[in-house]
């Protein structure tokens, strides 16, 4: 069996890391959000807030990165045996998923940037994130607050489309589209 960090048959390693860390941190991120807001400790949920945020800021640039390896190498064919209808819709998919998991953690870093509350964002307490460039006032801290909250709904829908496509792809049709994100080997499929 070869490996690669790049993608030929399957997705080298780089990618499957890539995409199984951002897929723990994305998903890790909404249980963690979704804790957060309904505690009632005020210093257990300031400290989890700031766990969000530091999480946030590392999503961001692992989806950046992600991207720019994505950008960088050749996506592994689908199977001759998916149709036209997924083979139309996985593109769109995938480019969604990277939309959403690129605007969620910016709709949170405007969200902590207009807040009244100046509360810095301190990234694992190593440094403080600066703020993005826009005014806080009441009405943009409600904007993006709504935004992000619907952003992150509407992103764990789409993860569940994916992981769903993805089950029935290595269940259903047994094509192998599951196992080439799980194993880098380059072995004719």
């Amino acid at each position: 069996m070869q490996t690669s960090i790049t993608n030929s048959t399957r997705y080298g390693w780089g990618a499957i890391i890539l995409h199984w860390l951002i897929a723990l941190i994305f998903i890790g991120q909404f249980g963690l959000g979704f804790v957060m807001v309904r505690l009632t400790s005020q210093r257990t949920a300031f400290e989890l807030i700031q766990l969000h945020k530091s999480f946030g800021f590392l999503l961001l640039g692992l989806v950046v990165l992600r991207v720019a390896w994505r950008l960088g190498n050749a996506t592994p064919p689908l199977p001759r045996s998916v149709g036209t209808l997924e083979r139309r819709a996985a593109p769109l998919v995938h480019f969604a998923l990277y939309a959403f998991q690129l605007a969620l953690p910016l709709s949170g870093w405007a969200l902590v940037s207009v807040s009244m509350l100046e509360i810095p964002s301190l990234p694992f307490n190593l440094f403080v994130m600066p703020n993005l460039p826009l005014a806080e006032s009441d009405g943009a801290e409600s904007f993006w607050a709504a935004a992000h909250w619907y952003l992150g709904y509407a992103g764990m829908a789409l993860v569940a489309l994916h992981v769903a496509a993805a089950l029935r792809h290595h269940f259903q049709l047994r094509d192998g589209v599951l196992t080439r994100m799980i194993t880098p080997s380059s072995d004719p499929e």
